[in-house]
């Protein structure tokens, strides 16, 4: 019974990941493009519930949706475009294609590599202590740790940049 919903929530969060990621991809609004975004990095939260490390399915929602994703909505809300978007212009023929062929050319890149070189079963702990990552990210990775800062720093200063930017552009026009 157990493996049985395990195996319906992998499918709900697969559908998820995936629904997003068209939704991110193909939106012709931001705000909408945003809101895909979002979806996806919930389902890779859930997939992490799935293989039992919850504490890096909060880290996704912290870090990920909470910060990265409301970041990027105050950069959207900073710009102040128009009504239609700044994106709303029209679709070239070929551009759908394009970003289907682009959402599913990693899966037989990924997928062929998986099984052409299948790596040698590794022992893996069923848990790792909480402590212990915490170690290994202040320890021996400080530098990925301290990156997560510089690119929220990155998503403001591009936020104020592109809000001084186009508050320039509006008092030019008058």
């Amino acid at each position: 019974m157990m493996e049985t919903l395990a195996k319906i929530a992998f499918v709900v969060y697969t559908l998820l990941i995936l629904g997003g990621g068209c939704i991110a991809v193909g939106a012709h609004s931001l705000v909408r493009a945003m809101v895909g975004l979002i979806s996806s990095l919930l389902g890779v939260a859930g997939m992490y519930m799935l293989m039992a490390a919850p504490f890096m399915a909060f880290m996704q929602i912290l870090i990920y949706v909470g910060a990265v994703c409301v970041l990027i909505f105050f950069a959207i809300m900073l710009t102040q475009a128009d009504d239609h978007g700044v994106e709303a212009g029209s679709r070239r023929p070929g551009k759908s294609a394009l970003a289907a062929l682009t959402f599913i050319a990693p899966v037989f890149v990924i997928g062929f590599i998986l099984i052409k070189f299948q790596p040698v079963s590794i022992h893996i702990p069923v848990e790792v202590p909480l402590i212990e990552i915490g170690k290994g990210l202040l320890e021996d990775y400080p530098v990925a740790f301290e990156l997560i800062s510089v690119v929220l720093l990155a998503a403001m200063a591009g936020a104020v940049l592109l809000a001084f930017e186009q508050k320039g552009k509006k008092g030019r026009k008058v």
